[in-house]
């Protein structure tokens, strides 16, 4: 048990003096421009398409799971803003965190793992070229501004699928259903909502980076990085997620 908390500790330390370097390095130059844009069209545009099949299940479930309860009350008008909410606020922020993390945060573990295990990441060095910050810094700053972006797109598509749960079993319009939404939203719902996305897509890239910069020799190794990168950064979102409610909570 005590070696158990000793690596525990240690692995802690380790992490944020990897952040204290990713934040040194991120404003000295060279800036990979190329590389950075390159890592924003992987993580950012080719995850649209799962994350917009998630945020539409995510809508319809939603929508359709909640309407029996609030036909019970008279209250189906409340469905619009109740689902915009819902997702707006926690459901997609959290789940898309975590499909990020298991898509992005596993993909750049395996990477960069392979890459120290094959010596590339050496041969970087021995080429006269940075390799943390043309590999970590890229790649962390590309999720931490990727994320809150497919965030959003969730939200939207979340939203319409919500619109199509509606319709299900009724006739809205959708004007009407889009002003319902906006009646129940304040800027109080939508600002630490998208703020701490920025939070989960800078610990997604970071974990990641992480565990991949640091793999043993071996390719055994490869495989628990990415393992590792998954696990440890989806805990890393639920325990942000919680202390931001816990501020959100306090402060507004």
């Amino acid at each position: 048990m005590i070696i158990y908390f000793k690596n525990i500790f240690n692995d802690v330390g380790s992490v944020t003096k990897f952040a204290f370097k990713f934040f040194k390095e991120v404003v000295n130059p060279p800036y990979e421009f190329k590389e950075f844009i390159k890592q924003c069209y992987i993580i950012g545009y080719k995850s649209l398409p799962l994350v917009a099949i998630t945020g539409f299940i995510m809508g319809l479930v939603l929508t359709l799971q909640s309407r029996p309860t609030l036909a019970k009350f008279g209250a189906e008008s409340w469905l619009p803003g109740m689902v915009a909410l819902s997702l707006i606020r926690e459901i997609a922020p959290v789940i898309t965190a975590l499909i990020c993390a298991g898509k992005i945060s596993s993909g750049i573990g395996a990477e960069l793992g392979s890459m120290k295990v094959t010596e590339q990441i050496d041969a970087m060095e021995v080429a006269a070229i940075n390799p943390f910050k043309y590999l970590v810094v890229t790649r962390i700053l590309a999720t931490t501004m990727m994320i809150p972006i497919l965030v959003i797109f969730a939200d939207a598509i979340g939203i319409l699928g919500g619109y199509i749960g509606i319709n299900m079993h009724g006739d809205v319009n959708l004007f009407r259903y889009i002003s319902k939404i906006f009646d129940s939203l304040t800027f109080l719902d939508i600002i630490p909502a998208t703020i701490k996305t920025f939070f989960f897509g800078f610990f997604i890239g970071m974990i990641g980076c992480y565990k991949g910069f640091n793999a043993e020799n071996g390719t055994e190794s490869v495989g628990k990085a990415a393992n590792a990168a998954v696990v440890t950064a989806s805990l890393t979102i639920f325990i942000l997620d919680m202390l931001a409610v816990q501020l959100t909570d306090l402060f507004f």
